[in-house]
């Protein structure tokens, strides 16, 4: 137990890594996760839009698009961007791999999220569009004001859920090499658990990632509840709206 407790939990270690965990890795892992959330839930809100078209030129990219990205191991996508177009941004990114990180992290979401967005479109009911082409709106005035925001608005959980899943997926941008103060939470860890030997700082990383991800996870929970249950409404006797009618109306006279 002694052993036990000297690789995992050696208070000295994690002492000595906590600084750098919250002034730099957590400040970077945060802005890949976010950037790369941003991007890819536009690019997925467009991939979502092209999947339902009923024009195949746009329809069969997107799908395309979708398989790849989402067959393909997230570490192998990185890699493939983050050397291959390395050395073509070289002259616009420099030597900063957070850009080319960016990209690939949103390469990846856009996706995922397409795919959420495709199917919360999907789930509202036809007869949403068909009374909203009746009052004379155009198809796409009636996808982007009526279907789309109820689409959206059913997903939301779902879109928590592929924001977790980024920032977990962040750590894997330390294969493309990282200066100092660009390493993020795992990196971090994994620098002084390599130095010492010991699996402590490895373990206060995995704290901090907790820190984010479970009240996220509990985020998701409230929100498909919401959303389940809707919103109480105030129930008013009928009765007591005929008394005060009958007598706001006898005052008039």
């Amino acid at each position: 137990m002694d052993q036990f407790l000297d690789t995992f939990l050696n208070w000295e270690y994690i002492w000595q890594v906590f600084p750098d965990l919250i002034g730099t890795g957590l400040l970077n892992t945060l802005i890949l996760a976010v950037s790369s959330a941003l991007i890819g839930t536009v690019l997925g809100m467009v991939l979502a839009v092209m999947g339902l078209s009923a024009k195949r030129w746009l329809r069969w990219p997107a799908r395309v698009y979708t398989d790849i990205f989402r067959g393909l191991p997230a570490i192998l996508t990185i890699l493939l961007i983050g050397q291959g177009l390395g050395v073509l941004a070289r002259d616009i990114v420099g030597t900063n791999p957070y850009p080319l990180g960016i990209l690939a992290l949103s390469l990846i979401a856009a996706a995922y999220i397409g795919e959420i967005f495709r199917s919360g479109i999907q789930s509202v009911e036809k007869g949403q569009l068909e009374a909203s082409r009746a009052l004379g709106m155009t198809y796409s005035k009636a996808m982007l004001l009526v279907v789309i925001p109820q689409g959206v608005r059913r997903v939301l959980p779902a879109l928590v859920n592929q924001f977790i899943a980024l920032v977990k997926d962040s750590s894997l941008v330390y294969f493309l090499g990282l200066l100092a103060e660009q390493r993020e939470l795992f990196r971090i860890g994994q620098d002084l658990a390599a130095n010492t030997g010991n699996l402590s700082p490895l373990v206060a990383a995995g704290f901090v990632y907790l820190v984010i991800t479970v009240p996220l996870t509990h985020l998701v929970n409230y929100i498909d509840k919401k959303l389940r249950t809707g919103r109480k409404v105030d129930t008013v006797d009928p009765n007591t709206n005929y008394d005060h009618a009958q007598y706001a109306s006898g005052g008039a006279a």
